[in-house]
């Protein structure tokens, strides 16, 4: 495969590329699901193929096929040159790529247990396992439990990507996931729902790490409690800790989208959205001192794990707010250009098929000094969010609300009565600066991050340590 990346390199260049960039990517993926119960068909497949892209007259042209004879290689590079040249006759501003470093390099995640040798059969039981002992938790709580979704899989993506600079990087990463919806219901007071992913980098040996038949059935009983037990919360201004999980949300949300260089530019506003960032804010607070916000793609075993971009650019960790000040954008190669910066190895691509766009990987607030004691002993009168249930946030990402599901109220710093969908809503500002301790535990999340058009999924992490904010408004939701 390699001599046939540098062969189209070559091409790209004999045809008249300024620049050129080949990427072989094949994607397989495997997932088992358990639906009430019953097992569904299982989902399988592959996807594999090549992309090129080029700078020709300071334009860029895409192509890509799934074949990988010469021939095909000749036809996707011309197509890509003519795209570029038809460009260069309507684009006014040329395209600039700022410089990075030539890199050879290899980032092979070898799995203990390789996902794809596990027996079906045995991952089939184990939703099954999982499944019988969260009916017997629902039981227990006296609850009905009308729905339930279990799903677990992997995911093995490859890249190999040649550049006309002299970088060359390979890359194989296996992915384990695992995820559950779950809704419970008691006659009298409505239904609740609990939906979680769970995702990390490497083999099965992730997944067993995971101990799901004691996590999930745990969570059906907290679902059970906040049907039988939950009180309505109160509507004050009051102080409120919330927990990792809602912090991860809200770090990915308010600080990661709107700090993408490309949705900064407002290349983005037709597909993922607009930002309330703008160049005059780089450097401008929004947060108390607190808030430190970090987006690093090398974290081991993580959801969003990788060590260079699809452009070959080193990953780093990206210091999005610093202690309450906008530090800096997420950037690929062009984006850098434009801010006359560098770029941070931001750029990726879901799938051979399409072109790489600036995209987080593990988004999460840095932790501080406190416990999580120590955070809800400094409360008088408050609550405490441990997880969500529902949020929304506007296109902007500046005005955003969270419905609560586990949560509980706080009186002079002891945790009281489980609350039933406290709400909280307010501006990034708003929430930022209201941040006044951090926790020092911290905790990641898995989901897939969905961007552009045709949209692009990436596997991410979102986390951080629990936090406690000053004087919030709290509001509720109707129960259903």
């Amino acid at each position: 495969m390699e001599d046939l990346l540098n062969y189209a390199v070559d091409y790209a260049m004999r045809m008249g590329a300024s620049y050129a960039e080949v990427r072989y990517q094949s994607d397989s993926f495997e997932e088992f699901t358990l639906r009430n119960g019953v097992s569904e068909a299982p989902a399988f497949g592959t996807s594999r193929g090549l992309s090129v892209r080029v700078i020709v007259s300071g334009s860029m042209g895409f192509a890509s096929t799934n074949l990988t004879k010469k021939a095909d290689v000749r036809d996707i590079v011309g197509r890509a040159i003519t795209v570029a040249k038809a460009s260069s006759k309507v684009v006014k501003n040329a395209i600039r790529m700022v410089d990075a470093k030539s890199t050879r390099a290899e980032c092979i995640v070898k799995p203990r247990v390789k996902p794809e040798f596990v027996d079906p059969d045995s991952k089939v039981e184990l939703l099954k396992e999982v499944d019988g002992r969260s009916i017997a938790s629902a039981s227990r709580g006296d609850v009905k439990f009308p729905m339930r979704m279990l799903s677990v899989g992997h995911w093995i993506a490859e890249k190999h990507i040649v550049t006309s600079e002299g970088s060359n990087v390979h890359s194989r990463i296996p992915r384990v996931m695992f995820s559950y919806m779950l809704t419970v219901a008691k006659a009298g007071k409505g239904t609740t729902q609990r939906f979680e992913n769970m995702g990390e980098s490497g083999g099965w040996e992730r997944v067993e790490r995971w101990v799901l038949d004691e996590r999930v059935p745990e969570e059906v009983g907290k679902l059970a409690k906040i049907l039988t037990e939950a009180v309505e919360p109160p509507t004050d201004t009051l102080d409120v800790v919330l927990g990792p999980e809602l912090v991860g949300i809200i770090c990915h949300e308010s600080a990661g989208h709107p700090l993408e260089a490309d949705r900064v530019l407002g290349r983005e506003a037709a597909q993922g959205g607009e930002t309330y960032v703008t160049r005059e804010l780089i450097g401008e607070y929004i947060g108390s001192e607190h808030v430190t916000i970090v987006d690093d793609p090398r974290l081991p075993n993580s959801f969003g794990y990788y060590l260079y971009d699809d452009e070959c650019v080193e990953a780093r960790e990206r210091v999005l707010i610093d202690r309450g000040k906008i530090n800096e954008l997420l950037h690929n190669r062009e984006t850098a250009a434009e801010f006359d910066t560098l770029s941070n190895g931001s750029s990726r691509a879901s799938f051979y098929g399409v072109e790489p766009i600036v995209r987080m990987a593990n988004t999460y607030m840095r932790p501080g000094d406190y416990s999580l004691e120590e955070l809800i002993e400094g409360v008088r009168y408050g609550v405490y969010i441990s997880s969500y249930m529902e949020w929304n946030i506007d296109d902007r990402r500046w005005n955003q609300r969270y419905v609560g599901l586990e949560a509980y109220l706080i009186k002079n710093g002891r945790l009281e009565s489980m609350l039933r969908n406290p709400t909280i809503e307010l501006t990034t500002k708003g929430l930022y600066s209201s941040v006044d301790a951090v926790g020092k535990d911290i905790r990641f999340y898995a989901g897939y991050c969905g961007k552009s058009e045709p949209m692009q999924s990436m596997p991410v992490w979102f986390g951080g340590p629990a936090i406690r904010l000053r004087g919030i408004r709290l509001g509720r939701s109707p129960v259903s």
